[in-house]
C-alpha cells in the first residue's frame, strides 16, 4: 500500500484528460443552450466547477513538480506519457472557450497562456518523435492529442489573434492528423492489438475531424465539400466507435476512461454546428442523441473515478 503523502509522487499528467473531458461537456452544455434552448444553468455550473478543478489538477502537479522533479522528468520522457503534457494547455484552450462571454478578460489570459504552451508542447513532442526511436507497440490514438490543440486554437482565438495566426495553428493540425492517423491505421491493423488501458483512447479518433469541421467553419464561415468531408469522417469514426462497444464493456477503470468524453463532446459541438447551419431534423435528433450519450457516459467516468479514488486505486505506482 502506498502511503497517503507519497501518492502525489504518482499523480499523473493523465489527470488534465479529466479537464479536457468536463471543459468539453461543459461548452456542449453552452451550445445546446444557444441552439437548442437548453437551460443555462447546467453549462454555468459546469464551468465554475471545472474550472475549480483545474486549479486543484494544477496544484497538485505543481507539487509533484517540486517535490518529485524525477518523476515529472520519468513522465515527460516517456514515450506514450509524454504526450498527456498536451492535455494541460489544451485544458486551458478549453476553458477559454468556456469563458469567452462569461469573462473575456479571464478566457483571452488562459488563451494566450494556452496557446504559447502549446505550441512548445507541440514542438518537443514532434522532435521527441524524430530524434528518438519510436517502438510501433507505443503508437495509440493518444498520439493525437497534441494535435487536436492545434486544430482547437482556431476556435478559441478568434476574435483575439490575426487570421493567418490562426491558419498557421490549423494547418499543423490538418496535416499531421492525416500522417499520424495512417500510422495508427497500420498499428491498429498489422500489429498487436491496444493495451486493454489504452482501449478508450481509441475514443480519440473521432476529435481531430469533428474539431476540424467546427475549426474550419469558424475561420471560412462556409459549408463546402471539406467542411462536409470532415463532419462525415468524424460522424463514420462516431458510428464505428458505437459499432464496437462491447470491446469498451467489462473493461477495468483507468483514468484514460476520459478520453471517452472529449471526443464525443467535440462530436455532440460538431452535429450542434451542423444543425445551426441547415436546420436538419436528422442532425437535430443526432445533436440530441450524442448530448444523452456525453451525459450518461461521464456519468459512468465520474462515478468510477470517485469510487477508485475512495478505494485508493488512483495516483499509485503501476
Amino acid at each position: 500500500m502506498i502511503q497517503n503523502h507519497n501518492r502525489i509522487q504518482f499523480f499523473p499528467i493523465m489527470m488534465f484528460a479529466i479537464i479536457m473531458g468536463l471543459s468539453g461537456i461543459t461548452i456542449t452544455y453552452q451550445k445546446a443552450h444557444e441552439i437548442l434552448l437548453l437551460p443555462s444553468i447546467i453549462s454555468d455550473i459546469l464551468a465554475i466547477f471545472t474550472l475549480g478543478l483545474f486549479c486543484i489538477i494544477s496544484v497538485l502537479y505543481i507539487a509533484k513538480m517540486i517535490k518529485y522533479p524525477q518523476a515529472v522528468k520519468k513522465e515527460f520522457e516517456h514515450p506514450i506519457r509524454v504526450n498527456f503534457f498536451a492535455s494541460f494547455s489544451i485544458s486551458m484552450i478549453l476553458l477559454s472557450i468556456v469563458f469567452k462571454e462569461l469573462n473575456p478578460l479571464l478566457s483571452a489570459i488562459l488563451f494566450y497562456i494556452g496557446m504559447f504552451i502549446h505550441l512548445f508542447l507541440t514542438f518537443h513532442t514532434i522532435s521527441f518523435w524524430i530524434n528518438h526511436n519510436q517502438e510501433i507497440a507505443h503508437s495509440n490514438p493518444a498520439w493525437f492529442i497534441p494535435i487536436v490543440g492545434n486544430i482547437l486554437i482556431p476556435i478559441a482565438g478568434i476574435g483575439l489573434v490575426d487570421h493567418p495566426i490562426l491558419m498557421f495553428f490549423f494547418s499543423i493540425g490538418i496535416f499531421f492528423w492525416i500522417v499520424l492517423f495512417a500510422i495508427l491505421f497500420n498499428r491498429i491493423i498489422f500489429h498487436n492489438q491496444l493495451a486493454v488501458k489504452f482501449m478508450p483512447t481509441l475514443f480519440i479518433l473521432i476529435a481531430p475531424p469533428a474539431v476540424g469541421f467546427i475549426s474550419y467553419y469558424k475561420l471560412f464561415g462556409s459549408l463546402d465539400p471539406f467542411a462536409l468531408f470532415l463532419f462525415s469522417i468524424a460522424l463514420f469514426f462516431t458510428l464505428l466507435i458505437a459499432f464496437m462497444y462491447k470491446s469498451f464493456i467489462g473493461i477495468k477503470f483507468f483514468i484514460s476512461w476520459w478520453a471517452f468524453i472529449f471526443p464525443l463532446a467535440a462530436m455532440t459541438l460538431a452535429s450542434l454546428l451542423m444543425y445551426d447551419i441547415t436546420h436538419a431534423p436528422t442532425i437535430m435528433f443526432l445533436s440530441y442523441t450524442l448530448i444523452a450519450s456525453t451525459t450518461l457516459i461521464i456519468v459512468i467516468v465520474i462515478y468510477q473515478t470517485i469510487k477508485n479514488m475512495l478505494q485508493n486505486e488512483i495516483c499509485i505506482q503501476e
